[in-house]
């Protein structure tokens, strides 16, 4: 790696994964207190994810992650399944509350949620951006510099105990 491009990529403050889900699903929609038909669908989610340093991480660590929450609507009726039962599963509602729940699922993985794109038909999006949260680039940093923090700390234990040792 030349000098220069060392440097570029040292001052990285994030990584950006963008992965696509497909589910097929079926849903009805009530209009005006009146249930339409039944009709399949099959839903495209774009999910995109910053993890902050410079650490490698497989893409698989979150597609794993994506994929079994998503399993449990795979080929099911929408309207039957919590909370869909009780609010109408447009494409609004449904991407909220699947940006609602893998916010929190990939926060426990090492990531950011930066945005859900969700379509149910090809020229169709409905997409939820925490990009322009406020201090949403300070959070990545925050996350950051904990875990620079946690190795420090894993690093000076280990010369502790290594100390200890040779007493």
């Amino acid at each position: 790696m030349e000098g220069g491009e060392r440097e570029v990529r040292e001052k990285k403050l994030y990584r950006e994964y963008r992965l696509k889900s497909y589910l097929n699903m079926n849903h009805y929609i009530i209009i005006n207190g009146k249930q339409g038909q039944t009709h399949p669908h099959t839903w495209e989610f774009v999910i995109t994810i910053i993890v902050s340093g410079d650490d490698f991480v497989e893409f698989r660590t979150f597609e794993n992650l994506i994929e079994n929450y998503l399993e449990r609507y795979q080929n099911q009726i929408l309207n039957t399944i919590e909370p869909f039962d009780a609010i109408n599963p447009t494409i609004e509602n449904v991407t909220d509350h699947f940006n609602d729940e893998l916010q929190g699922l990939l926060q426990g993985s090492g990531g950011e949620l930066v945005s859900l794109e969700g379509s149910e038909t090809p020229t169709r999006s409905y997409i939820v951006s925490h990009r322009k949260e406020e201090g949403f680039i300070e959070r990545i940093g925050k996350i950051q510099t904990q875990q620079i923090s946690g190795i420090v700390n894993y690093v000076v234990e280990q010369m502790i105990d290594g100390e200890d040792e040779k007493w």
